[in-house]
């Protein structure tokens, strides 16, 4: 599924069933009010309410504005496929059916294998290529964090601290830990992070 699919001849965007909630999860994952979304992209504090409970069509600007807010490419909200059985949906992502995200100013890409971000913590897969880092200065979040080096290696910079992290190893830090991470490698790594709580 894909935007241009989803277009009317006005520009409108039918709001497919998932949309709405997707928004919203990343919406709240973000600490994000729905005033504070709806002043930022211009429209009313109702339309983004009933926007969220799937009652109001979208048009490709505003979905874009919504993106630019939330911080992910508009490709997230079509990305995932919700043609899973409604017995999984909330339970289980199959394999071919994760939400991806592409960064192209890092050149990282990750993968969200967590059904939402309702639960107390989401898992993440991170691809670094070659050469590739989180960002060129460490930063810090409100989360809670740990990770399982599934592929290749890292760097993992903590605070003052640096360590060297190969397939296997594991870790976890705290909020508020300023951290970097890093691909020195010549062949891709792959790094799941479980972050509590979700902050997409």
């Amino acid at each position: 599924m894909n935007a241009k699919s989803m277009q009317d001849n006005d520009g409108a965007v039918t709001v497919p069933a998932g949309l709405g909630a997707q928004i919203r999860d990343l919406r709240k994952a973000k600490r994000m009010t729905l005033q504070t979304l709806a002043d930022a992209i211009g429209r009313s504090l109702g339309y983004v309410s009933q926007l969220e409970r799937n009652l109001s069509s979208v048009d490709i600007a505003t979905l874009h504005a919504i993106s630019d807010t939330l911080g992910v490419g508009i490709n997230w909200f079509f990305e995932a496929d919700n043609k899973a059985p409604i017995s999984e949906r909330d339970v289980v992502v199959r394999r071919d059916k994760r939400r991806h995200l592409h960064f192209t100013g890092s050149g990282l890409d990750e993968e969200l294998l967590s059904p939402n971000l309702n639960g107390p913590f989401e898992m993440i897969v991170t691809t670094y290529p070659p050469g590739i880092a989180t960002g060129e200065t460490a930063y810090s979040r409100p989360t809670d964090q740990a990770g399982l080096v599934l592929s290749g290696e890292i760097i993992l910079e903590l605070d003052s601290r640096t360590y060297e992290l190969a397939a296997g190893d594991s870790f976890a830090f705290s909020s508020g830990n300023a951290h970097r991470s890093c691909n020195p490698g010549s062949v891709e790594a792959k790094v799941l992070w479980v972050i509590s709580p979700p902050s997409y």
